[in-house]
């Protein structure tokens, strides 16, 4: 009888953490950042079916990169949760805080336990307060610890080039088109440092509305409402440039 291989467990951690970032690494990089009336989520998505952002409850958002079926999962789960607990106690006891500690409890288990693979997803829990400052933006890696993220933050393929990118531009109170604008930016440029044009069809956006007057504040942003978006932000450029000259 052979001697089983031995790998410390410093080793199978690693190599686990090396498996997980390599499957994240594979899928498009998206961004979430705050704005003036709120949080905005952007990512290039040629899929109309399959989508990296959803509602939770009624302040609360969640953005995903990695294998979609891993994410979706979770998603499910996490929207269970929220009804569970909202139906139990109270609306204003569901929190991105307390949804962000149940996604890093199931990821952590699953990342440590030997008897299956990690999950190869990265994620984002928003929950937009009722003045930016009470805004919140966590950010959970594959190994279920939480970072408290402020301003902006990108996950997937090239997250960390693009969170480089986001840190030098972003800044508070921004209008939801300048927003998008230093999104679409971000997720256009190349490892090489070219920029590429992202056409507005393969762009999922949406945000999270401190203004709306409904109790659910998450809105998809599609269509003639996106391309207003666009465009208006890019007449105001022209108009800056004129202005210049």
């Amino acid at each position: 009888m052979s001697t089983p291989f031995y790998v410390s467990p410093q080793q199978a951690m690693a190599d686990r953490a090396e498996y997980a970032r390599k499957g994240i690494a594979r899928g498009r990089s998206l961004v979430v950042l705050q704005y003036a009336d709120g949080i905005v989520f952007v990512g290039e998505n040629p899929s109309r079916a399959l989508h990296k952002f959803s509602e939770i409850y009624d302040r609360i958002a969640f953005a995903a990169a990695g294998k979609y079926n891993e994410y979706e999962n979770l998603r499910i789960g996490g929207v269970r949760y929220a009804d569970l607990r909202g139906y139990t106690y109270d609306r204003d006891d569901v929190t991105a805080r307390g949804l962000a500690n149940v996604y890093a409890q199931t990821l952590g288990t699953i990342f440590s336990s030997a008897a299956e693979k990690p999950y190869e997803v990265e994620l984002v829990v928003a929950e937009v307060g009722e003045t930016p400052e009470g805004d919140q933006i966590y950010r959970l890696p594959h190994d279920g610890s939480i970072v408290d993220e402020h301003g902006s933050v990108a996950v997937g393929g090239n997250a960390e080039q693009i969170s480089s990118y986001l840190d030098q531009r972003h800044q508070d109170g921004m209008s939801l088109a300048e927003a998008l604008k230093l999104a679409v930016q971000a997720l256009s440029r190349d490892t090489n440092g070219t920029q590429r044009e992202i056409p507005a069809e393969r762009l999922e956006v949406a945000v999270l509305d401190r203004t709306r007057p409904q109790q659910r504040k998450f809105k998809r942003i599609v269509g003639r409402q996106l391309a207003r978006l666009l465009e208006a932000d890019g007449a105001a450029t022209e108009a800056e440039s004129s202005e210049e000259e």
